[in-house]
């Protein structure tokens, strides 16, 4: 009996070590989450990309007017890349998250967590995929 209350304390430790460490800032975790198929922000806010925009070139060609309407993925400080994610850093300054090297951004006409209405804008944005 000993051994199994000894073992099943150290297993609620771990757990919520691994549950604070996963939470503190700075430390690796995905920027989105893939909802209906799409990747979208930590709000469910559907990300996209923008045809504009190399991917890998470190570049985001989203800047001024355009950022005001397709707000970037704005990456913390002491965020961490990890797996498919990068960060680039953009024309003002700021670090931008970007998916398989492609810059994500959200888009201002999305009103709720699911919107997908800048999906195939003016040809050139598209939601992003996993």
């Amino acid at each position: 009996m000993k051994r199994f209350l000894i073992a099943a304390s150290l297993l609620t430790l771990g757990s919520l070590t691994m549950t604070a460490c996963s939470s503190m800032p700075g430390m690796a975790a995905a920027p989105a989450q893939v909802r209906e198929g799409v990747l979208a922000d930590s709000k469910g806010m559907t990300l996209y990309v923008f045809d504009k925009d190399a991917a890998g070139s470190g570049k985001s060609m989203c800047n001024g007017p355009c950022a005001n309407n397709w707000p970037p993925l704005v990456a913390g400080d002491t965020d961490k890349a990890t797996g498919d994610w990068s960060m680039l850093t953009r024309d003002d300054g700021r670090k931008q998250w970007a998916y398989k090297g492609k810059p994500v951004y959200t888009w201002i006409k999305d009103q709720k967590p699911g919107d997908m209405s800048g999906d195939g804008f003016n040809t050139v944005w598209h939601t992003a995929r996993p």
